[in-house]
Protein backbone atom coordinates (compact mmCIF):
# COMPACT_ATOMS: atom_id res chain seq x y z
CA UNK A 1 0.00 0.00 0.00
CA UNK A 2 1.07 3.72 -0.67
CA UNK A 3 1.78 5.50 2.06
CA UNK A 4 1.31 9.79 2.29
CA UNK A 5 3.58 11.30 4.88
CA UNK A 6 3.14 14.59 5.92
CA UNK A 7 5.27 16.65 8.32
CA UNK A 8 3.20 17.82 11.56
CA UNK A 9 3.75 21.50 10.54
CA UNK A 10 2.08 20.74 7.14
CA UNK A 11 -1.03 18.86 8.61
CA UNK A 12 -1.09 21.87 11.40
CA UNK A 13 -1.50 24.11 7.80
CA UNK A 14 -3.91 22.15 6.00
CA UNK A 15 -5.99 21.88 9.33
CA UNK A 16 -5.71 25.32 9.65
CA UNK A 17 -6.61 26.61 6.37
CA UNK A 18 -9.54 24.21 6.11
CA UNK A 19 -11.04 25.56 9.29
CA UNK A 20 -10.75 29.05 8.30
CA UNK A 21 -12.29 28.42 4.87
CA UNK A 22 -15.42 25.96 7.17
CA UNK A 23 -18.40 26.14 6.20
CA UNK A 24 -17.66 25.91 2.74
CA UNK A 25 -14.85 23.62 1.34
CA UNK A 26 -11.37 25.05 1.46
CA UNK A 27 -8.30 23.61 -0.82
CA UNK A 28 -4.67 23.34 -2.09
CA UNK A 29 -2.47 21.22 -3.63
CA UNK A 30 0.43 18.54 -2.13
CA UNK A 31 3.99 19.11 -3.23
CA UNK A 32 7.17 16.55 -2.37
CA UNK A 33 8.65 13.79 -3.44
CA UNK A 34 7.70 10.47 -5.28
CA UNK A 35 9.24 7.75 -3.78
CA UNK A 36 7.33 5.10 -5.06
CA UNK A 37 5.61 3.22 -2.17
CA UNK A 38 6.04 6.64 -0.32
CA UNK A 39 5.11 9.89 -0.95
CA UNK A 40 7.04 12.85 1.29
CA UNK A 41 5.11 16.17 1.08
CA UNK A 42 7.55 18.81 1.65
CA UNK A 43 5.44 22.03 0.91
CA UNK A 44 1.89 22.63 1.00
CA UNK A 45 -0.05 25.32 -1.26
CA UNK A 46 -3.38 26.48 -0.08
CA UNK A 47 -5.62 28.10 -2.59
CA UNK A 48 -8.70 29.93 -1.64
CA UNK A 49 -11.19 28.10 -3.19
CA UNK A 50 -12.56 29.13 -6.63
CA UNK A 51 -16.10 27.85 -7.15
CA UNK A 52 -18.78 30.62 -7.71
CA UNK A 53 -21.51 28.39 -6.11
CA UNK A 54 -21.94 25.24 -3.85
CA UNK A 55 -19.00 26.08 -2.54
CA UNK A 56 -20.32 23.98 0.92
CA UNK A 57 -19.92 21.08 -1.43
CA UNK A 58 -17.64 21.89 -4.04
CA UNK A 59 -14.18 22.71 -4.26
CA UNK A 60 -12.57 24.09 -7.53
CA UNK A 61 -8.40 24.85 -8.02
CA UNK A 62 -8.18 25.98 -11.35
CA UNK A 63 -5.80 25.01 -14.08
CA UNK A 64 -3.91 28.30 -13.97
CA UNK A 65 -3.69 28.03 -9.94
CA UNK A 66 -2.62 24.39 -10.73
CA UNK A 67 -0.26 25.27 -13.03
CA UNK A 68 1.39 27.71 -10.81
CA UNK A 69 2.08 24.83 -8.21
CA UNK A 70 3.40 22.96 -10.65
CA UNK A 71 5.90 25.55 -12.00
CA UNK A 72 6.80 26.42 -8.14
CA UNK A 73 7.25 22.39 -7.57
CA UNK A 74 9.47 22.25 -10.45
CA UNK A 75 11.62 24.81 -9.85
CA UNK A 76 12.46 23.71 -6.14
CA UNK A 77 13.25 19.72 -7.94
CA UNK A 78 9.51 18.26 -6.51
CA UNK A 79 6.52 17.09 -8.24
CA UNK A 80 3.18 17.99 -7.54
CA UNK A 81 2.10 15.05 -5.81
CA UNK A 82 -1.94 15.31 -5.41
CA UNK A 83 -4.78 17.48 -3.50
CA UNK A 84 -6.54 18.47 -0.44
CA UNK A 85 -9.98 19.61 0.47
CA UNK A 86 -12.32 19.23 3.28
CA UNK A 87 -15.64 18.09 4.02
CA UNK A 88 -17.45 20.30 5.92
CA UNK A 89 -19.77 18.23 8.40
CA UNK A 90 -19.50 14.89 6.36
CA UNK A 91 -17.34 12.25 6.59
CA UNK A 92 -13.73 12.59 5.11
CA UNK A 93 -14.68 9.94 1.99
CA UNK A 94 -14.92 10.84 -1.01
CA UNK A 95 -17.72 11.66 -2.97
CA UNK A 96 -19.32 11.19 -6.38
CA UNK A 97 -18.01 14.60 -7.07
CA UNK A 98 -14.58 13.55 -5.72
CA UNK A 99 -14.88 10.80 -8.55
CA UNK A 100 -15.86 11.87 -11.25
CA UNK A 101 -13.12 14.87 -10.93
CA UNK A 102 -10.08 13.01 -9.77
CA UNK A 103 -7.08 11.88 -11.77
CA UNK A 104 -4.80 9.01 -11.45
CA UNK A 105 -1.53 9.30 -10.25
CA UNK A 106 -2.73 11.69 -7.61
CA UNK A 107 -3.02 11.21 -3.90
CA UNK A 108 -6.19 13.09 -2.37
CA UNK A 109 -6.23 14.25 1.10
CA UNK A 110 -9.75 14.47 2.36
CA UNK A 111 -10.41 16.55 5.82
CA UNK A 112 -13.67 16.24 7.04
CA UNK A 113 -14.42 19.55 9.55
CA UNK A 114 -17.00 19.26 11.92
CA UNK A 115 -18.53 22.64 13.47
CA UNK A 116 -15.38 24.44 12.35
CA UNK A 117 -13.27 21.74 13.65
CA UNK A 118 -11.28 18.82 12.08
CA UNK A 119 -12.53 15.49 12.78
CA UNK A 120 -10.77 13.14 10.38
CA UNK A 121 -8.62 12.98 7.60
CA UNK A 122 -7.67 10.46 5.02
CA UNK A 123 -5.84 9.67 2.36
CA UNK A 124 -6.75 8.35 -1.28
CA UNK A 125 -5.72 7.56 -4.85
CA UNK A 126 -7.76 6.94 -7.69
CA UNK A 127 -7.56 3.68 -9.64
CA UNK A 128 -6.08 3.66 -12.94
CA UNK A 129 -9.50 2.41 -14.70
CA UNK A 130 -10.81 5.31 -12.90
CA UNK A 131 -14.19 3.54 -11.17
CA UNK A 132 -12.76 3.97 -7.19
CA UNK A 133 -10.39 4.79 -4.84
CA UNK A 134 -8.73 3.31 -2.48
CA UNK A 135 -7.08 4.44 0.47
CA UNK A 136 -3.61 5.36 1.18
CA UNK A 137 -1.88 4.90 4.32
CA UNK A 138 -1.73 9.06 5.90
CA UNK A 139 1.91 8.58 7.65
CA UNK A 140 3.17 11.04 9.83
CA UNK A 141 6.27 12.56 10.23
CA UNK A 142 8.12 14.90 12.89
Amino acid sequence: MISLRLRARHTEQIHAHLCRAYPEEGCGVLVGRDEGARRIVERVVVFENQREDSRGTRYLITPEQVLVAEREARDQGLDVLGFFHSHPDHPALPSTFDLEHAWPYYSYLIVSVERGRVADARAWRLVPDRSRFEPETLEPSP
